[in-house]
């Protein structure tokens, strides 16, 4: 027998994988696998360690879930102590309460989606509502996305146009159409729902403060 074929029997004996044999030997894995793959005691050590592999393999995912669960509390935390601060100067202005207000009562409630959204079918709503994001917020109007919901009667690049307008947010970041399809397929609203809709879990999680702030400030008044 081969004397480096003996190592690679007496190393799999002790238990250690193919990779390690591998560079300790310095023969190919292909190699190994035809001299040891048909002797049943290898076949046993290789479910064996499969089995450590998977468990280590487990452990470190919840290790590294459980740091990053821990890290995006501290990001999120530190998203609301900025609101907290800021709230004081911010009330004094009208946009930030124009909207806010706006939010609180047509926007997504739903934190946990970190999707910044609010559907309407008055133009001067989205209008304040983009000037809130933009001037208030610090929003990029290239992060801001449109999309409009349309009952099939009405025109697209019609509504698109009003909706641009309104929004002051370019055509080519509008989504996707969305139509209504139903009993009353032809019922009006004039130029459909506009939807505005940016992804920030942060600015989400700071309108939420701003909000409670605004319910405690206002109760105290």
């Amino acid at each position: 027998m081969r004397n480096d074929k003996h190592l690679a029997i007496q190393f799999r004996k002790q238990e250690k994988s193919y990779n390690k044999i591998s560079k300790e030997l310095d023969i190919p894995k292909s190699t190994l696998s035809d001299w040891l793959s048909n002797f049943k005691w290898s076949s046993v050590i290789k479910e064996e360690l499969t089995r450590k592999a998977s468990y280590i393999a487990k452990k470190r995912l919840r290790i590294y879930n459980k740091r990053r669960k821990i890290l995006w509390e501290q990001w999120r935390e530190k998203a609301r102590q900025e609101a907290k601060d800021n709230f004081s100067v911010l009330k004094n202005s009208n946009l930030f309460l124009a909207g806010l207000m706006l939010y609180w009562s047509e926007g997504d409630g739903k934190i946990e989606n970190g999707q910044v959204r609010l559907a309407n079918t008055d133009p001067e709503m989205i209008r304040i509502f983009v000037k809130f994001l933009h001037h208030v917020c610090r929003v990029s109007l290239e992060k801001i996305r449109v999309y409009i919901i349309l009952y099939p009667d009405l025109n697209e690049n019609k509504c698109k146009e009003f909706w641009s307008r309104a929004s002051e947010v370019p055509r080519n970041q509008f989504s996707k159409t969305q139509y209504i399809y139903g009993k009353h397929p032809t019922r009006r609203l004039n130029y459909g729902i506009c939807q505005i809709h940016m992804a920030s879990r942060q600015l989400k999680e700071k309108i939420f403060v701003w909000i409670k702030l605004y319910q405690k400030e206002f109760m105290r008044a």
